[in-house]
């Protein structure tokens, strides 16, 4: 297995995948979905507001994720992580584990503070992620899951209260995604 950073030239490969993988465990409509926001996160992929990670076996594309930017009025850098795809052959094995902790690892070098994602606890607390409140993080749009908002502090320190309502990247600024 081989992690790395990936750019623009990607976008094909990385959207297969996605449309793979959501239209196995989720159906056709939600694999057309998650595999459009996956090509046009790729187009703008710039390794600092959307950035993406993969895995390889060999020289095939087994996992992706991406990280991107939220912003709010104080000077704190939070990521989102998401959306996340293993291929289905490759699930249960520690890869969207191992792909995780290396997206992790890096965006910490990168001074992030914390990292935000919307998704299933059971899985995400996994990899470090705990429940959070809105209180502490709002979410960019209205949540239809609230169980499922979850962060992490990369710093030594607990995550500290926001006042103010993030903007996200404009491909999850659609309440279909919250």
């Amino acid at each position: 297995m081989n992690h790395k950073i990936l750019d623009k030239n990607s976008k094909e490969e990385v959207t297969s995948l996605f449309t793979s993988v959501f239209t196995s465990s989720e159906g056709e409509k939600e694999g057309r979905l998650i595999g459009n926001l996956a090509s046009e996160l790729s187009s703008r992929n710039d390794n600092q507001e959307i950035i993406c990670f993969g895995t390889y076996e060999e020289e095939s594309i087994i996992g992706a994720i991406f990280f991107t930017r939220l912003r709010f009025n104080e000077s704190i850098q939070v990521y989102m992580l998401a959306p996340v795809a293993i291929s289905t052959k490759h699930k249960g094995k520690g890869v969207g584990q191992a792909l995780i902790n290396f997206g992790l690892n890096e965006v910490k070098k990168r001074s992030v503070a914390v990292v935000i994602t919307y998704g299933d606890p059971s899985f995400y607390s996994k990899v470090g992620f705990q429940a959070l409140s809105e209180n502490i993080i709002q979410a960019p749009l209205k949540l239809s899951m609230p169980e499922g908002w979850l962060g992490q502090s990369l710093m030594e320190k607990p995550i500290p209260t926001i006042n103010d309502r993030p903007t996200c990247v404009k491909e999850f600024n659609d309440p279909v995604y919250w």
